[in-house]
């Protein structure tokens, strides 16, 4: 299993990990405002179909090695997202539009067992630009990446420096 994520069609991106389990526990990490805001984003989430998913970004406040942002960045960094669920099949599957809008994208989490493990299948639909596109794989690869750090109980390093080589990466795959 590559850690890059892979465009599978125009505008879908598609990420595969295999991460420490129980299910219960990933799918808490998912769904649970502390633990997510541990690796993505903190804020409530209804969690049945056509409920509000509120996220507060922190991205700086991800690890303990704090870093600024890049230039490009610096309003994305204390960001916040809504949107609403579109698929919730506890503890297996989990989607929701990523904004509010025409354009807004979606992402799902699917979730499924493989022995002690848990296998991520993160698909992010409906992602406009070239641009957008590697920021997305670059930010879902160095969010993923936390949370195996976390769930394996080590510290994370810091997120920008991550994001901005990883995006960089993505740049040459894509």
């Amino acid at each position: 299993m590559d850690d890059f994520g892979v465009v599978t069609e125009p505008g879908t991106l598609r990420m595969d990990r295999l991460l420490p389990g129980p299910i219960e526990r990933v799918w808490s990490y998912l769904t649970d405002s502390d633990k997510r805001a541990r690796w993505l984003a903190a804020g409530p989430m209804d969690l049945q179909i056509g409920g509000r998913v509120d996220l507060a970004f922190h991205n700086s406040l991800l690890s303990s090695k704090v870093e600024e942002p890049p230039e490009h960045y610096r309003n994305a960094d204390c960001s916040k997202l809504q949107g609403r669920v579109t698929r919730c099949e506890p503890p297996y599957r989990l989607s929701f539009t990523w904004g509010t809008g025409a354009d807004a994208s979606e992402v799902s989490f699917d979730l499924s067992e493989q022995g002690s493990d848990v296998r991520l299948v993160l698909t992010h639909r409906r992602i406009g630009e070239r641009r957008m596109l590697l920021s997305v794989a670059g930010g879902w690869h160095t969010h993923v990446g936390i949370l195996v750090d976390r769930l394996n109980g080590r510290e994370p390093p810091g997120f920008w420096s991550t994001h901005t080589a990883l995006e960089a990466e993505y740049g040459r795959r894509l």
